[in-house]
């Protein structure tokens, strides 16, 4: 650190040989205030600390009040950060250095691309394999797939909801075979819609969508026998 004395006022600095452009922090015995100049930039001050600094290669005066000493030309020693007899010359361009290609994520993408090809693979044989064992399913006309609908609740009583499953069926069944009766029409909408012969529809309906929404359920009545006049209805 260097010490400098001028009159009544003492100060340090730090660094001792500062260059253009550093921080250069002052401490005076007492609090300080410097004025303003263009030839330095007071950065900050707190109490009797100062810290300036210049873009001027060359020493500066400080000027202002310590205490209540007013000094003047209190030099600065700022040195450039040239080289003697620099002649400012631009260094030579050095060519920039060429960057290796990435492959991480080629590598990455051709390995996730062969799993899934892989994956897709064994799907597709496994399909095969399936579709060559299983028999090929005939597709049923409509009255034959509601009459084995309608067999398999019949002869099955421990089904649950069975007449939601029968109404469900019929739905299915009158809307394949009756254009204008489309499935999703509600109950209010299709009985309108229906032939004076269809009363064991509006039954099967009706105590369908009571085991749906009703809270006591459907009400007691023949299964077997409503069932058995429902195939009445695809003969």
């Amino acid at each position: 650190m260097i010490l400098i004395v001028l009159a009544l006022v003492t100060a340090t600095f730090q660094p001792p040989a500062p260059k253009v452009g550093d921080l250069i922090a002052i401490e005076f015995a007492a609090p300080v205030t410097l004025d303003a100049s263009p030839e330095y930039e007071v950065v900050s001050r707190t109490g009797n600390r100062v810290v300036v600094r210049t873009f001027v290669p060359k020493p500066f005066a400080l000027s202002g009040v310590t205490g209540n000493v007013r000094f003047k030309n209190l030099k600065v020693p700022v040195q450039s950060v040239l080289a003697p007899n620099d002649q400012l010359a631009p260094a030579p361009l050095v060519p920039p250095r060429e960057v290796p290609y990435p492959r991480a994520p080629f590598i990455a993408i051709a390995i996730a691309a062969l799993c899934a090809l892989a994956a897709w693979l064994a799907v597709w044989r496994r399909a095969k394999k399936t579709a060559e064992v299983l028999p090929s399913q005939p597709l049923l006309a409509p009255e034959e797939r509601f009459r084995r609908a309608v067999l398999a609740l019949r002869e099955d009583p421990s089904q649950a909801k069975r007449w939601a499953k029968l109404a469900d069926e019929t739905r299915a069944y009158l809307a394949a075979t009756r254009p204008q009766l489309r499935s999703d029409l509600t109950t209010t909408e299709l009985v309108p819609r229906l032939r004076e012969d269809d009363r064991i529809v509006v039954d099967i309906l009706r105590q369908g969508d009571r085991e749906k929404f009703s809270p006591w359920g459907a009400e007691p009545k023949d299964f077997d026998e409503v069932a058995s006049r429902a195939l009445e209805l695809a003969s």
